[in-house]
Order: structure tokens, then C-alpha cells, then sequence
């Protein structure tokens, strides 16, 4: 009886409570992009962006979407734990290639929680959080494994490179090893098709000449990154489609390493949209996101597969140059763009994509943020997140799923700038706190009806002012911004809590 009841289900069309709430998640995560390089959130763009517009055209956008800092480390470690980085040792800045993972052991990451959850994890490409290679710089032992690493902090599999690539260690690392390992070095060259930017390819030297020359695999070059991130995904996915097919979910971590530098475009999109070597690098970008959607419609896995697609922080800083020279926006309509705190720092393409269950062509105006993943899989898995884990994570899952839904109130959100300046946004609000430069003063902003932050209106709303301090100061100390137990930081107060006596 059992057996012909779940047989007239299934011929009904019903998915089972575990396959429906089991969507294989893929977050593809770009590198400096910013809210004006999807075609589809700027219609003056210089280039199109055809499968991010397909992505928000089948699935949701936020349009008041955020990474939680404004450059990659400490990006990537809110995206993957729910928690604002600041919150650790790293309050500014960003790790080179060899470091203590920022992520520390045992600390509830995206890829933990799926995994307990009975998902196949993986990460493919740029990590940037740390790691422990064997050996120092000029006498390394590479048959030994490297340790402190994506596969000690959830993922089954890894297949990358360990950080951006203005910093050594550069190979092609599939577990704890190098496919072939950075035996020789290398300093930037002069990359002549891109505004202010390098190159990272062959001929390499045996020996260093410089205490901080680059450890470089021999087959490494920077314009194979995008392809072979790309290939991995696709086959690792491949792998793993019967298994899904069957109840067994996957989760893929696909952090590219493009439009950041250096800017490489290959041959086949030169010439191609109205924004130089960096529109060509966006429309190779979007090209790839165009090669895994089509690899899960050829594989049928499309319909329960939920894609998140975000950025780590706004556009470098040649997004002047390219305003002058082709009049392309990468900010869009806001303000400044990667290290800062205002808009243009931090409001990304933010895209989420599930054709099982989320109607496609909403904007949602709500603000979210990139920590939110961890409360948001959370909720659509039904469990709860303990205590010590997303402190700074508040579920959007209600919003995704029913058409009539907003963003739930979230508490304040706190922006964080590369150089350790913070802000607070609670609804149209939004307050920069002071630093100790004379010329860093608090400023408060009206985003409804000033999205550029060009007027300041701090003194004319003295009573917003108060009550944001009081609520950016409370989650500073508290540990969190969500309910839960008070825990704190992992530090005592530092010097850019200015405003904190």
C-alpha cells in the first residue's frame, strides 16, 4: 500500500518534503564585480551580460543586495560563515596565499552545514582565507600535504588556487596537493590591453631574484583560470547528476577569479561590447555562468538545482578610467566601489535562481546580505543554526519561495570598509561612523531618496543619529546581530571603534 501511495504521488507531480527542500546549490561567486557589470541592473552598461540577465529574468534579484566587506578575504569568510569578519583578528586588509585559515577548525560553514546534511560538497576555484603549506618560502617539500584548507572546513572536494593572484602560492591544487608544484617563481608583468594592470604567465625563472618573488607552477598561466574552474565544476557535477537524481544532494562553491586582475580576456571575446579588455573579461565571465546553466539543462538537473550568483566587493578602482574612457559605470548609480564604505563598495549583483520553486522575474528591494546564505540554507533544510554559528545571519528563504513575501525585518546591517571604517543601515538609513582621519567624519545618508550619498543630512536627524550609534555600538559588543547568547568578538575592542569609549 505504502509503495503504490508514493507511486501516485510521484505520477501527481509532488516532489518528496526531502527532494523539495533539498535543492543541489551552486554559488558562483565573481571577483570585483560591480552592481553596474550585469547588464541587467544598468541599462546605460557598455556590454552584455545575456546568462546574468537569464538568472534574474528565471529567478529573484535583490537589488539592495551586499557582501558583508569590501574586499576578498574578509568577503569570503561572511559568505561562508554568516559572520562578519571584523569579528576575528582580520579587521582590515586582506591574507596573502600563506595563512593561518581565517575560518577557524570546527567553526558551522556553508559547506558543514549541507554536508551534515547529507550533501556532496565541493569548492572549485579562488579560496583567498589561508593556508598551511608545507615548508617556507625557498625550501618547500611538496610531497607533503597542505593543511588548513577548504577541505578542513567542510568541502569533500577542492580543486583551485589558493589565493588572487597578486600573491604567491600560484598552481592548480586538487586536494592537498599540487597537481604541479610551485617550483619556480615570478614577479607581475606588464599586461598592455587592460588599465593599470599585470600579468601572470611563462616564461618563469628557476630561481628567485627577490625575497618576494612568486611561487609558480611551471604550467600556471592566468588566462587558463576561468576554463579550467569552469571544466572542473562541470565534470565534478557531472559525477555526481545520477546520485542527485537519486537523493543526494550536491553543493558546489564556484568563486571565480574574473573581472578582478589581471584582466585577460581570451582571443574568441575581443572586440567584443563597448568597455575594452574589461567589458570582453565581463562577457567571457558571463560566458562560463552560460556553461554551467546549460550543462544542468542538458543534464536535467536545472528544475532542483538553486543557483546564488554575487560578487565580493565593488569594482576596482579603474571603474574612473573606464567612466572617462567609454563611459561605463561598473558602480552603477553609486557611490566609490571596492575598500570603500559606501555603496559602491559593498551593493553587488545578487542573484538567486531555483526553478522547482522560485518564480522567476521578481525584484525583491529588501536589504540582505551575503551572511544570510548560512541562515537562508538553514531554514530551507528545517533546522536550527546553534548558537555559536551565523552569528550575523538572518534567513531571506520566505521571500524566495512565495511571490508575495518580503525580506523579514533583518536587525541592522553593518558595513565594513578595507581600511576598518564601519556603517550601519536600518531601512532607509544609513550611518558612517567616524575614524580617526580628520577628514573621516560621521555622515548619514537617506538611501530612499539619495542612493549616491551625495547629501549628507546628519544634522538634521539628530534622533537617527542616536539611535544608530546605540545600535551599531550593541552589535559590535554583543558578538552578533541575531538573537542568541551574548559571545563577543574574538578580540577586545580595536582602534577603529572610535566612537566606542
Amino acid at each position: 500500500m505504502k509503495l503504490i501511495l508514493t507511486s501516485l504521488l510521484l505520477s501527481l507531480g509532488f516532489l518528496s518534503a526531502s527532494a523539495a527542500d533539498k535543492p543541489n546549490i551552486i554559488v558562483i561567486y565573481s571577483d570585483d564585480q560591480g552592481y553596474g557589470d550585469a547588464s541587467c541592473l544598468n541599462p546605460d552598461s557598455k556590454f552584455k551580460t545575456p546568462n546574468l540577465d537569464r538568472l534574474a529574468a528565471e529567478g529573484v534579484t535583490f537589488t539592495d543586495g551586499h557582501c558583508s566587506d569590501t574586499v576578498c578575504t574578509p568577503s569570503r569568510y561572511g559568505l561562508l560563515t554568516g559572520r562578519y569578519n571584523w569579528r576575528t583578528t582580520l579587521k582590515k586588509g586582506v591574507y596573502g596565499a600563506e595563512k593561518e585559515c581565517l575560518i577557524a577548525d570546527g567553526r558551522m560553514t556553508l559547506a558543514s552545514l549541507l554536508r551534515d546534511n547529507g550533501y556532496e560538497t565541493a569548492m572549485v576555484g579562488k579560496w583567498h582565507l589561508g593556508m598551511d603549506f608545507p615548508g617556507e618560502w625557498g625550501n618547500r617539500d611538496w610531497t607533503k600535504p597542505v593543511k588548513d584548507m577548504p577541505l578542513d572546513k567542510g568541502f569533500d572536494y577542492f580543486w583551485g588556487i589558493p589565493a588572487s593572484m597578486n600573491y604567491g602560492v600560484l598552481a592548480w591544487f586538487e586536494g592537498r596537493f599540487a597537481e604541479v608544484p610551485p617550483t619556480q617563481y615570478t614577479r607581475k608583468k606588464p599586461n598592455k590591453i587592460a588599465i593599470s594592470d599585470y600579468r601572470i604567465m611563462p616564461p618563469y625563472q628557476k630561481e628567485p631574484l627577490k625575497k618576494d618573488d612568486l611561487e609558480v607552477a611551471p604550467d600556471f598561466s592566468d588566462s587558463e583560470c576561468l576554463t579550467r574552474f569552469t571544466d572542473k565544476s562541470i565534470e565534478w557535477i557531472q559525477g555526481k547528476a545520477e546520485a542527485a537524481k537519486n537523493g543526494k544532494p550536491f553543493f558546489l562553491y564556484l568563486p571565480y577569479t574574473s573581472p578582478h586582475k589581471p584582466v585577460i580576456p581570451l582571443e574568441k571575446f575581443r572586440g567584443q561590447g563597448e568597455a575594452g579588455a574589461y567589458g570582453e573579461f565581463m562577457i567571457e565571465t558571463d560566458w562560463y555562468v552560460g556553461r554551467i546553466l546549460k550543462m544542468l539543462d542538458e543534464t536535467g538537473l536545472a528544475e532542483n538545482t538553486m543557483i546564488v550568483y554575487s560578487s565580493d566587493n565593488g569594482p576596482e578602482t579603474t571603474w574612473k578610467e573606464r567612466i572617462k574612457k567609454f563611459d561605463h559605470h561598473s558602480n552603477g548609480i553609486y557611490r566609490e566601489g571596492k575598500r570603500s564604505i559606501y555603496e559602491g563598495g559593498h551593493r553587488v549583483p545578487f542573484f538567486v535562481r531555483w526553478p522547482a520553486k522560485v518564480e522567476g522575474g521578481r525584484e525583491i528591494n529588501g536589504t540582505v546580505c551575503q551572511t544570510d546564505l548560512l541562515a537562508t540554507f538553514a531554514e530551507m533544510l528545517g533546522t536550527n543554526l546553534p548558537n555559536e554559528a551565523g552569528e550575523d545571519s538572518v534567513s531571506f528563504y520566505s521571500s524566495i519561495i512565495d511571490p508575495k513575501a518580503e525580506v523579514s525585518p533583518r536587525p541592522p546591517l553593518i558595513m565594513h570598509g578595507a581600511n576598518g571604517r564601519f556603517a550601519i543601515r536600518d531601512g532607509k538609513w544609513k550611518l558612517v561612523m567616524e575614524t580617526k582621519k580628520k577628514n573621516e567624519k560621521r555622515e548619514l545618508y537617506d538611501l530612499s531618496v539619495d542612493p549616491g550619498e551625495a547629501k549628507n543630512v546628519l544634522s538634521d536627524n539628530p534622533e537617527v543619529e542616536k539611535r544608530l550609534v546605540a545600535a551599531i555600538t550593541k552589535i559590535v559588543e554583543d558578538g552578533r546581530s541575531t538573537p542568541g547568547e551574548t559571545k563577543g568578538n574574538d578580540t577586545p575592542n580595536w582602534d577603529d571603534l572610535v566612537w566606542i569609549k
